[in-house]
């Protein structure tokens, strides 16, 4: 089940529009797509019940088919039916179909119902047929998206912070147009943040590895992600496939997802690599982290200014006494021997 919503400003009233589709698989004929109250599935072939709507065609070829609603109630309902594109949804990577007002590029925009709006009596079904026309020049690949039936009925709350709720439920369509097929995914943005505790070895440090991953195919991928960390020495901190991944990323489709690591180093560098894989491709993305105990070093860095600071004011009170240059001594002057008379004779 996936929410998309959105909030719409009216007079006097926050109005709050959520759309409730139903596409998981459920209890039910066909494993249909359900939210209690009524159901939405593929007719059944010949051979046996079909969860989902598995569609091939080539640019230029239309194709039919039907689909039932059935009314779980006792009373009867009206329900809007339409087709609609799929995608991911930022939040989780959920399989999510756009709403009866957005703009449709795929499924959405080539297949018709042949009713637009029905009424159900109540435990019963009905079955209604649809056409989708591959127009020429459509991309080779998977265009997935559903049939909806949507009830159009609005329930108000009370006060003034009004919330309303539409439902809708959709059987899912997996189409795939003919042409070369390219499965190809990427690994964007990696990046990680270190939460440490304040002194280092009194609590756990954490991180937060998060990333981007992108299906820049033109087929659905079943994306399987590992993630390593490595410190320094080239020693390894963390090896783990990771699990919060959506299992249908569809072509196209990018997904932020973040993933929690405990136990992370207080002190190390190194890098974190995520590698995806899927059937035939394969990609891999890093980003280097530096771990280091901020408060210790803040608190040396204080220590070593003022003890600086100190050594400085300590030597300006002590000065050295000047130490006088002596003068030099004065040379003497050699005295001449006097001549003895001459003797006379």
């Amino acid at each position: 089940m996936r929410k998309p919503y959105a909030l719409l400003l009216r007079p006097g009233v926050l109005l709050g529009l959520l759309l409730g589709l139903f596409l998981a698989a459920g209890t039910g004929p066909a494993h249909a797509a359900d939210n209690g109250s009524w159901s939405v599935y593929p007719v059944s072939s010949r051979i046996a019940a079909r969860p989902y709507f598995y569609l091939s065609a080539d640019p230029g070829q239309t194709i039919t088919d039907k689909v039932v609603v059935a009314n779980k109630t006792s009373t009867p309902l009206t329900f809007r039916l339409y087709a609609a594109d799929a995608y991911n949804t930022a939040r989780d990577g959920g399989f999510a179909v756009r709403t009866v007002k957005e703009r449709m590029r795929g499924v959405g925009a080539w297949a018709r119902p042949a009713k637009s709006r029905v009424t159900v009596p109540g435990h019963k079904t009905v079955t209604v047929p649809f056409t989708l026309h591959v127009p020429d020049g459509a991309e080779p690949g998977d265009h997935p998206g559903a049939i909806v039936a949507l009830d159009e009925r609005v329930d108000r709350g009370d006060g003034s912070l009004v919330l309303g709720v539409q439902r809708a439920v959709g059987a899912r369509v997996y189409l795939r147009v003919g042409g070369p097929t390219l499965p190809a995914v990427a690994v964007e943005n990696v990046h990680i943040a270190h939460h440490q505790p304040l002194v280092p070895g009194l609590g756990e440090s954490t991180a937060t590895v998060s990333y981007t991953l992108h299906n820049t195919g033109n087929v659905t991928l079943d994306p399987k992600v590992e993630l390593k960390a490595k410190g320094m020495f080239g020693r390894t901190l963390l090896t783990r496939d990771l699990t919060r991944i959506p299992s249908e990323l569809l072509p196209g489709q990018r997904v932020r997802l973040t993933e929690p690591w405990r136990g992370a180093p207080q002190l190390d560098w190194g890098n974190v690599t995520l590698t995806a894989r899927a059937t035939g491709t394969r990609e891999s993305a890093s980003a280097s982290f530096f771990a280091l105990p901020w408060l210790t070093l803040a608190v040396v860095f204080v220590a070593g200014v003022v003890a600086g600071i100190l050594l400085r004011a300590r030597r300006g009170r002590v000065r050295p006494s000047v130490r006088v240059r002596p003068s030099p001594r004065a040379g003497t002057t050699p005295s001449r021997p006097r001549s003895s008379p001459s003797a006379r004779p």
